[in-house]
């Protein structure tokens, strides 16, 4: 990589993940939790792929202030100044340019990534290799850069990219971006090869990124530019705390990647998953010889199959003729739920929320 040294990562960990509820919860969400059952939560396995990119000294982590602690337990690599807490949830365009903002106070030549915190990567050599490649296109080009997915089936749940010409080697200007389709709509998408996955990793210089707010999202440039002078002191809190909420709640795609015409994408495939669902993390965990993913170190599973069991450590947990369920226990929650029909549970924390308050969330 041309420009290591230039080079900066920030890791966005501040959402919730209810659609992983009861294991994601307000207090502890999931890219808190080791999902995998490897003994490394979810961020703690996305800071350590990123090392190879730049030193941990350049990785910088975005959350909501109530994770600052468990951030600083999981990552004790990190100093106070790397981790940037928001005071609201304001969706990723305000997070994008508060680091944006904050990066080029440190290094007006920065050029970083900025990637999610619970994502899986199984072939992490070639997602390196992607990501060197896009942010070397980023440095000299005044160019938005995003991950692009190869596609593996006509997926419903993720918004697509369309490609069109050949830029530079491996690096395709992206035609538009497209919402989440319907089926017959995806198997299209699919057949005609012009189509990635939106896997939501971009790749840019600071200039290009804060140029780009500039003039497509001036409301949160205007708010988030008076903090200059302030990035990486101690005031730089107290205004986050005031001016932050006052931006308005709107993604990066929206707010900045659907607008700009400098948009170019990198295909890829290296075992990517968002891991955004208990489904989603049951098609990328190893099975036993029914199809079941046990996680748990006391399960007596008799005549189960194609499920996902996650017990605590120490609880004997019996099953018998089950099928195609999820069956997490996290001691004060059980949920036994059809995983044909998981995609249910945000509404069924909307539910639980309704009766019984935020003391289960």
């Amino acid at each position: 990589m041309k420009n290591a040294k230039h080079t900066y990562v920030a890791i966005m960990a501040g959402g919730v993940g209810s659609r992983f509820w009861p294991g994601s919860r307000e207090a502890r969400p999931k890219q808190f939790l080791d999902m995998l059952g490897v003994g490394k939560s979810l961020l703690r396995l996305t800071f350590e792929r990123f090392l190879p990119i730049c030193p941990a000294s350049n990785i910088f982590i975005v959350t909501n202030a109530k994770y600052k602690s468990l951030i600083q337990e999981q990552i004790p690599e990190l100093t106070d100044n790397q981790i940037l807490c928001e005071p609201s949830r304001n969706n990723t365009a305000p997070c994008v340019a508060y680091t944006a903002f904050k990066l080029a106070a440190l290094d007006p030549e920065a050029n970083f990534v900025i990637a999610p915190s619970d994502h899986i990567v199984l072939k992490e050599n070639a997602f390196l290799e992607k990501i060197s490649l896009a942010l070397d296109f980023a440095a000299t080009n005044d160019a938005l850069v995003t991950l692009g997915i190869q596609p593996s089936r006509p997926d419903t749940g993720y918004g697509y990219i369309q490609m069109e010409n050949e830029t530079a080697p491996s690096i395709f200007k992206v035609k538009r971006f497209a919402e989440k389709p319907d089926l017959e709509t995806a198997k299209q998408f699919v057949a005609s090869g012009e189509y990635l996955w939106n896997a939501g990793i971009f790749v840019w210089n600071v200039r290009s990124i804060l140029y780009a707010f500039e003039n497509l999202s001036p409301d949160i440039f205007s708010i988030l530019q008076k903090g200059d002078g302030l990035w990486n002191t101690p005031h730089e809190q107290d205004f986050i705390d005031k001016n932050y909420p006052t931006t308005p709640n709107i993604s990066v795609d929206f707010a900045i990647m659907e607008k700009a015409k400098n948009v170019f994408t990198v295909p890829a495939e290296f075992g990517w998953s968002d891991l955004g669902t208990w489904a989603s993390l049951y098609a990328e965990c190893p099975k036993d010889e029914h199809g079941n993913v046990l996680q748990g170190d006391h399960i007596l599973a008799m005549d189960i199959a194609d499920c996902l069991v996650r017990t605590p450590k120490g609880k004997l947990v019996v099953l018998k003729d089950l099928r195609d369920y999820i069956v997490v226990d996290e001691g004060d929650v059980l949920l036994v739920y059809p995983k044909s029909k998981e995609q249910e549970i945000k509404q069924v924390t909307a539910m639980v929320k309704e009766k019984f308050g935020d003391t289960y969330l």
